[in-house]
């Protein structure tokens, strides 16, 4: 009787034990708002990705008020450490782009561990980036393009928005899948490497589809292939090439965003918020927002808190090797 009653009372202990999680995750987030930590300035295409996935996350997530925290500064990584250090309760997440596999290598003295300080909550989604030169380059087309810079090796001018952008480091893989040197012109920013890409001043630029397409389209550019395994169905884009089918095997670039937490955060919130997230990439309001800045929305197994990290992962050694390579550091 006493074994019995023991284990009767052991078993009243765990259910008592597991019922504020429970209750947690059911009514997480309650009347508390939860707050996306974005490493960028407001207005960029980090910060309305953030806010297009904010609007859709409050349904699923029972009309949840959701704010946005704009902490840029130091290639993501203040905004980054903000939300390592943030109390792991699910009310402080990170949404940042490929920065986060590109920090390791990029920073050397960083005050968090990316693979080990968070949690991973699930890909959100996908931004092409397209090869495009200034209006009066000689080449008609891709193939061209390719006999020109071996032509000019050492003589190119490469700009890019700046040490760690998605630009510099599209940058980096097109020196060493061409294998030629080329001349880096980093700016502050895209808008005004590609006016001096426009004026003739630099000769390519490799940056995302958000950024190169109303400049394709308006015929300001001229754009000779994009960074993706596939073709893309833009129509301004449908036509280019990507840059493994004409030779350059396993180089794609895609500039990714995904959703964090700080480590530590109880499985039952990540759950829901991961179910959260899940639906609110199968809001075709947002999918149509996400078409208009060039994005693909992630409908495959990234959107799984391991496989997220997984593909992350990866993605830190494949960049960790390009950057230790060019010898190219932010601090």
């Amino acid at each position: 009787m006493k074994r019995l009653f023991a284990h009767v009372l052991g078993a009243a202990s765990a259910v008592a034990l597991l019922a504020p999680l429970a209750v947690s995750a059911q009514s997480f987030p309650g009347d508390k708002p939860i707050t996306i930590v974005v490493p960028f300035t407001a207005g960029g295409p980090t910060d309305r990705v953030a806010r297009d996935l904010a609007e859709a996350l409050r349904k699923p997530l029972g009309g949840a008020t959701i704010v946005i925290d704009n902490a840029a500064g130091a290639g993501s990584s203040i905004g980054t450490a903000k939300v390592a250090n943030a109390k792991p309760d699910g009310y402080t997440l990170l949404l940042n782009h490929i920065g986060m596999s590109t920090m390791p290598a990029l920073y050397r003295k960083l005050t968090f561990n990316v693979e080990n300080d968070f949690t991973y909550l699930g890909m959100v989604n996908d931004v092409p980036m397209t090869l495009i030169a200034r209006p009066t380059m000689e080449a008609k087309n891709f193939k061209e393009l390719q006999t020109w810079i071996k032509a000019n090796s050492g003589k190119i001018n490469l700009g890019n928005a700046g040490l760690g952008a998605a630009s510099h480091l599209c940058g980096l893989m097109l020196q060493d899948a061409f294998k030629v040197q080329m001349t880096t012109v980093p700016y502050k920013g895209t808008a005004p490497a590609i006016t001096d890409l426009i004026g003739g001043q630099i000769d390519l630029l490799c940056d995302q589809t958000t950024n190169t397409t109303p400049q394709i389209e308006g015929g300001k550019v001229k754009a000779y292939a994009v960074t993706t395994a596939k073709r893309l169905t833009t129509p301004a884009l449908k036509d280019l090439p990507t840059l493994q089918e004409s030779g350059f095997k396993g180089f794609e670039v895609t500039i990714w965003h995904g959703l964090y937490a700080p480590k530590g955060t109880p499985d039952a919130v990540v759950q829901r918020i991961n179910t959260a997230l899940k639906a609110a990439l199968k809001d075709p309001e947002f999918i149509s927002k996400q078409a208009g800045l060039g994005a693909v929305v992630v409908t495959d197994k990234r959107m799984e808190p391991a496989e997220h990290k997984k593909f992350v992962s990866a993605e830190i050694a494949k960049w960790g090797a390009i950057i230790k390579a060019a010898g190219e550091y932010a601090d």
